[in-house]
């Protein structure tokens, strides 16, 4: 990577295009890629400008990558975006597993203060969880967490809150069909999650999605203490006469569940049990440039400290499929990806969708144009070590190492499933701005340039868009790995200061309502 002091960032030799790196006015005269080019336009930061002369239907190459074709003739100086690029069709090669990297070098002294289950599980929380089996039963939930205000857990300084994991699910859904199967493995997670250390199961009563379903299917034996195992209380509002009455009962059931979970302390746990999920929302022309590839950099030392990193986001690795199943460990960890990529065409084609429609109006005004120059960057999360594993939609994660969740693109049903497969850290890049704040796990959320940062400051949690005036991709990933640790030891992230992630629990829902 090569910068013109901070007007504008070429990526890889093969590119033909560069990533203004600040708002830039019309006829200025930017040096770049060896050359001089004159602008033919005020291009706005994260967007791209041609360094060379690409005539109609040629390719487009940015970090080295297709990213689509040109419609039209463009000169050096133009803005490239919507109205000259197009995605185009251009076939992967997939080349499985032939480029597998090295395992890098090992990082053996790292730790962070968390929780220690009495299943094994390393927990960087430690929340009760009123979890709601169907919609109906959602406000009952969450009157009962109400009740547990900051007054009445003051005597319990270990527990960071209770939580209503409620949703919009659980019924008109066919009894053990793929939606059925979806939903008790996103709530069996969320229920065994290192981070809640007890919990209560709530239903209405005849809903298609039953309590006794959910603990048979998903195991729950016990609540995930550290001392001895306890059965999850089970409430049925038919069963105790509607509302009130459960509400009464929950109230006094997760009172019961206060001492005990209270009774945790941090103790010293190897970073290499860290679960890190990668998210990113919001993203901009930057994304790829700045805080992405940074991330992967500290998954990157994860991943040599023992731990396991996790990108997400299936429709945002489509177009850039083919770096991830060169690094995968064997050809069948690439099949299992590819069929996922496979499954999402056919089934977005089901509803006359492209994918190359995910880029949002945020992330075009950010300088984004296609699917496959989103992916490309967005698959900068994942680092550089082999692909270990990919795993269905909240599917429990035990791998080691860089694997992939399948989820959809929009955030809230993806950290969702993140979550349930049992990360117990998450960073969140965003360039556009995303103000997500997610429970029982903390988000630690990464600006891709500095505007936005000092503009929304108090949603940040850190900047990596000085990136783009000098800082080392390297030092931003370590700043990135530490922010993990502190994190994980219980330091606040922004979103958690603020409350947020009450509302962000959403299973993903796949199929017709019945």
């Amino acid at each position: 990577m090569s910068r013109s002091l901070t007007d504008a960032v070429y990526l890889h030799p093969d590119d033909n295009i560069c990533v203004a790196a600040r708002n830039l006015e019309k006829a200025y005269d930017l040096k770049i890629a060896g050359t001089t080019v004159t602008l033919s336009k005020t291009i706005k930061l994260g967007h791209k400008i041609a360094v060379r002369p690409i005539a109609k239907g040629d390719k487009v190459y940015k970090y080295g990558q297709i990213i689509g074709a040109a419609t039209e003739a463009i000169r050096p100086g133009d803005h490239v975006h919507s109205h000259n690029l197009h995605q185009g069709d251009f076939v992967q090669d997939y080349a499985s597993a032939t480029a597998i990297p090295p395992p890098p070098t090992p990082i053996t002294d790292r730790t962070f203060q968390g929780y220690r289950r009495s299943s094994g599980k390393a927990g960087t929380r430690n929340y009760l969880a009123v979890i709601s089996s169907v919609n109906c039963s959602a406000t009952v939930c969450k009157y009962i967490a109400e009740r547990f205000d900051k007054s009445r857990l003051k005597d319990f300084p270990n527990i960071d809150g209770v939580i209503a994991v409620k949703h919009g699910g659980g019924c008109g859904l066919q009894y053990g069909g793929l939606q059925h199967e979806i939903l008790a493995r996103t709530l069996g997670g969320i229920a065994r999650h290192a981070n809640i250390g007890g919990y209560l199961l709530i239903g209405l009563g005849c809903e298609n999605a039953p309590t006794g379903y959910l603990m048979e299917s998903q195991g729950l034996l016990q609540i995930e203490g550290n001392g001895q195992r306890h059965l999850p209380p089970v409430l049925s509002m038919q069963d105790l006469g509607g509302t009130v009455k459960t509400v009464e009962e929950g109230v006094r059931l997760l009172a019961e569940l206060l001492p005990r979970a209270n009774d945790v302390k941090r103790v010293s746990i190897p970073a290499g049990e860290i679960i890190l999920g990668t998210n990113c929302g919001g993203s901009d022309g930057n994304s790829g440039v700045t805080c992405n590839p940074a991330l992967g950099v500290a998954s990157d030392m994860l991943v040599a400290a023992g731990g396991t990193t996790v990108l997400a986001e299936t429709t945002e690795i489509y177009g850039a499929e083919h770096l991830l199943t060169r690094r995968a460990r064997t050809p069948a960890v690439a099949d299992k990806l590819i069929e996922r990529i496979k499954w999402w065409i056919w089934h977005a084609g089901l509803y006359g969708v492209e994918l190359d429609n995910n880029p949002s109006v945020g992330n075009k005004e950010g300088g984004l144009t296609t699917i496959a120059e989103k992916s490309l960057g967005a698959v900068a999360k994942a680092g550089s070590t082999a692909m270990t594993e990919v795993y269905q939609y909240a599917e429990p994660i035990t791998a080691k190492g860089f694997v992939v969740m399948d989820t959809p693109g929009f955030d809230p049903p993806s950290v969702t499933g993140l979550m349930a497969g049992g990360c117990n850290v998450i960073c969140f890049t965003t360039g556009r701005g995303s103000c997500i704040g997610l429970k029982p796990t903390p988000s630690i959320k990464i600006a891709s340039n500095t505007p936005m940062y000092q503009r929304m400051v108090d949603d940040m949690d850190i900047n990596s868009g000085e990136i783009l005036h000098g800082q080392t991709l390297e030092a931003a990933g370590r700043e990135i790995f530490e922010k993990i640790l502190a994190v994980a030891s219980g330091e606040k992230t922004k979103s958690e200061l603020h409350g947020i992630g009450d509302e962000e629990f959403v299973p993903w829902q796949i199929g017709p309502t019945l």
